[in-house]
């Protein structure tokens, strides 16, 4: 059976975004014309699941049409499985990953910031890792530590410590690369002295452990507010337009073709039409 290829969205920090880039990365695919399957490991939250629940019953109040994912919950009461033991948790993913994995161009996987079974889990089945983090220390301190007095970076923390080891099992199992993108998100929109620092820091742990840098998303209000439809800006048409429309949504668009463009999604995002936009 073909098997999809696997993005997972991973941070142990809660707040970086993760659920966001999950969502827009979804929807831009299946505009795309990929079928898609999403798996939220997010027990407690399930973000990712309410938006796709959100998004079914907007389109239906609306008599409109937008394509969805085959959603797999792990269990229909995330919380009593999140309360469950490890190995309950993880035959629980085995499952839902073996039967995603065979319905679908790609399974998005949408982790909770903390570090659990499932979560260690999936990223071993990765073939893309992407890491939101906001524009700040208090972010880059959960992939890796710098001196108080100097700044400069000293080790790598406990999520790159996570996927290094995922990385190291994967390749020495089924001889293949993890892909791990590390996305600086909500960016400052202007230039300060502390956004150089971090910046320097990030480049310096990328050379360390090997990921690579790419654009997420700024902190726009258009995200937010289509959120509770469902919705995301590759969904807004002439028949899909919860909202006004503004210059905000074509900058949102071209940002999240950019996004698309960074993962090495390159069927999905056009640079040329980026640049032209």
């Amino acid at each position: 059976m073909p098997q999809a290829s696997v993005i997972v969205v991973g941070n142990e920090k809660g707040g970086a975004g993760k659920s966001t880039i999950a969502i827009h990365t979804a929807t831009a695919l299946l505009h795309a014309g990929a079928s898609v399957a999403v798996l939220d490991l997010d027990l407690r939250q399930q973000t990712l699941g309410r938006f796709f629940a959100n998004r079914r019953a907007w389109l239906a109040a609306n008599g409109v049409a937008a394509p969805m994912p085959v959603e797999h919950p792990l269990s229909s009461d995330g919380r009593a499985l999140a309360r469950a033991t490890d190995d309950e948790a993880l035959a629980r993913f085995a499952e839902a990953f073996e039967e995603a994995s065979g319905q679908a161009d790609f399974l998005l996987i949408d982790t909770p910031g903390s570090d659990t079974a499932i979560s260690r889990a999936a990223h071993g089945l990765a073939d893309l890792i992407v890491t939101p983090m906001n524009d700040s220390f208090v972010d880059f301190d959960m992939l890796g530590v710098v001196d108080p007095v100097t700044l400069e970076l000293t080790r790598h923390s406990l999520y790159s410590e996570t996927v290094w080891n995922s990385r190291k099992v994967r390749a020495a199992k089924d001889r293949k690369t993890i892909d791990w993108v590390v996305l600086r998100n909500r960016l400052a929109p202007t230039e300060a002295r502390n956004r150089r620092r971090l910046d320097e820091r990030v480049e310096a742990l990328s050379r360390k452990v090997g990921f690579r840098i790419g654009p997420g998303l700024r902190d726009r209000v258009i995200y937010r507010e289509l959120f509770p439809f469902g919705l995301t800006v590759a969904d807004l048409s002439p028949t899909i337009r919860p909202v006004s429309m503004s210059l905000q949504h074509v900058a949102a668009r071209q940002e999240l073709r950019a996004l698309m463009h960074a993962l090495g999604l390159s069927g999905f995002a056009d640079p040329e039409q980026i640049a032209a936009e």
